[in-house]
């Protein structure tokens, strides 16, 4: 059928293009038909049906991935032959021709995935590293639905990347934890680091001076690492980082199933070494795994351990609403009427301790609110707040 609508509106004026757009297929197949004849067309069809291909074997199975996950990418079931089957005989394209193929003799649409490209400019070795937090929706293993989160990091020059996942929202202290990670995944730390203007490391900002978590602050001076915070979606400081986010999430975690958090990020590190890591650029022609083993001589050494005791609880931190609430764990909390002000920076820090949250101006001041935490989502949370004191946020 897709070769009779090809001709159809190719003789009604649609450019290829167009067709490629309506019949949601390649453009690269729209041409091909257009080359045949009928019989010429015929003959193909049938030896689709006759010839032997070296997928043939595992055809039942990208068979199946297909008709269960429509959006399917050719990139994606060339990871899972190796990943799931321990089949890698063939090259990537062979297997997205393998899947066209298919979409057309089993009659299943190309759901299509819309990317943003962008250029920065090519840095020395060990110069950079860029940082960001992603997350996604995906299934569990009893069908539901399970909400993960996670953090990237990729080398600017070799391409090299490190991810680490979490089934609860981040704080301070998971995101120090997780730079020790990557600093010794990558075998050393770069001079500067990149990153958005994210809740976590940046929790104010005044005429353009950014305030930097206390934690936060104390970890990347102890490291000897440059800070350079850009605006969010923003491709020319950071376009590296948000296509590893786009990687991550089309690539590794779309159509997985979860089971626990642990078998996740093993999953994901395996994911790295045989594709994050290993496939072809399409920038730089070059596989990250192979260019990081000369960056790596470029990286500052990890020197001793972090002591991650110094990361105190009281390192989260949310931001006082115009309402006198703050968000945190899925529920709003009450500080006294008054506390927010528009000349202030309305941070205040949160301590969790058997099932009590308490709110502080300031990491060693005293309590401007508590509150039984609940064990449901959504709720408003209004008692338990102290008596009022004249709001002094911390400096």
């Amino acid at each position: 059928m897709n070769y009779i609508d090809i001709q159809r509106l190719y003789k009604e004026g649609f450019s290829k293009s167009a067709i490629s757009r309506k019949l949601n297929i390649s453009r690269n197949r729209v041409i091909d038909y257009l080359k045949m004849t009928p019989e010429e067309f015929q003959e193909f069809a049938i030896s689709l049906q006759t010839r032997e291909k070296r997928l043939d074997p595992y055809h039942n199975d990208l068979l199946g991935w297909l008709r269960e996950h429509p959006d399917l990418t050719g990139a994606q079931a060339f990871d899972w032959l190796e990943e799931k089957l321990n089949f890698k005989g063939v090259a990537e394209n062979t297997v997205r021709n393998y899947l066209n193929d298919m979409r057309d003799i089993y009659h299943i649409p190309r759901v299509s995935i819309q990317r943003t490209y962008s250029s920065v400019p090519e840095l020395p070795m060990g110069q950079q590293a860029q940082v960001d937090f992603g997350q996604t929706v995906v299934k569990d293993k009893h069908g539901g639905n399970k909400r993960l989160f996670f953090i990237a990091f990729v080398l600017s020059h070799s391409q090299f990347k490190y991810v680490e996942w979490l089934d609860r929202p981040f704080r301070t202290a998971d995101v120090i934890r997780m730079h020790e990670n990557a600093f010794h995944h990558f075998g050393g730390i770069p001079t500067e680091m990149v990153y958005d203007q994210d809740a976590l490391l940046a929790i104010s900002e005044n005429a353009g001076d950014l305030i930097m978590t206390a934690e936060f602050t104390k970890y990347h001076q102890t490291r000897q690492f440059t800070i350079h915070l850009c605006r969010k979606s923003d491709p020319e400081s950071k376009g590296k980082i948000e296509q590893v986010v786009k990687f991550v999430k089309n690539n590794f975690s779309k159509n997985r199933v979860f089971d626990n958090i642990t078998d996740w990020n093993i999953s994901c590190n395996a994911w790295l070494k045989r594709t994050g890591n290993y496939k072809v650029h399409h920038n730089t022609k070059k596989r990250p795994s192979e260019v990081h083993a000369l960056e790596k001589q470029h990286l500052r050494k990890v020197s001793g351990t972090y002591i991650f005791e110094n990361v105190l609880s009281a390192s989260i931190t949310r931001r006082i609403q115009k309402d006198n609430v703050i968000r945190f764990g899925g529920n709003r909390y009450s500080v006294p009427r008054g506390t927010y002000r528009q000349d202030a920076s309305n941070i205040v820090y949160l301590q969790e301790d058997e099932g009590i949250l308490y709110i502080k101006l300031k990491q060693t001041g005293s309590i401007l609110a508590k509150h039984q935490i609940p064990e449901g989502r959504g709720l408003l949370i209004a008692n338990g707040t102290c008596p009022k004191e004249r709001p002094s946020f911390e400096k």
